[in-house]
């Protein structure tokens, strides 16, 4: 099925009641401040406007509003459950082959050891990445400091989260 043109999406989203343009929004990022910001910014002339209120709005979280987008994604190789987006998580992480038993004992035990350390789920923007890059990146941030790893976890949802507004509008 050939796609929609991405000025006729926008145009459909512009049209959107708010609550229900929030509700989409929710799904690329479940920071409902994010999708306030967004919906209040239609209407939008062109996708890229969107993308980049979107972008701009996501380039802050609070501590609250990191936890709350973090609790919508699986691990990294472990098969999403309720309370996760499964269609975007399992299309996002196709290039991780998690019935490779080496790779998914080495992301179980980078997961593992990232949480001991971050006290938080490791996030990065999977798609179109293999394990070994995922699995590279996940060793080099280990050993940044908080506010690095702070930084690079937002920079990963916002990427996501842009990822997904192509296909929610």
């Amino acid at each position: 099925m050939p796609r929609a043109d991405p000025g006729t999406r926008v145009d459909a989203f512009n049209l959107l009641s708010s609550p229900v343009a929030q509700d989409r929004l929710l799904r690329c990022l479940a920071v409902p401040r994010w999708a306030a910001d967004v919906a209040d910014g239609r209407p939008y002339p062109t996708f890229e406007a969107l993308r980049e209120r979107a972008k701009d709005a996501a380039s802050a979280l609070t501590d609250e509003e990191l936890a709350c987008a973090l609790s919508g994604h699986p691990r990294i190789g472990e098969r999403p459950t309720r309370g996760h987006d499964t269609a975007y998580s399992r299309r996002e992480q196709a290039g991780v082959d998690a019935s490779d038993a080496d790779v998914a004992a080495r992301l179980s035990a980078g997961n593992h050891a990232y949480e001991q350390r971050f006290a938080r789920v490791f996030i990065i923007r999977a798609a179109g990445r293999s394990a070994a890059e995922i699995l590279t990146e996940l060793t080099r941030r280990l050993a940044n400091d908080d506010p690095t790893e702070r930084a690079e976890t937002t920079s990963a949802l916002r990427e996501i989260a842009l990822l997904r507004l192509e296909s929610v509008v």
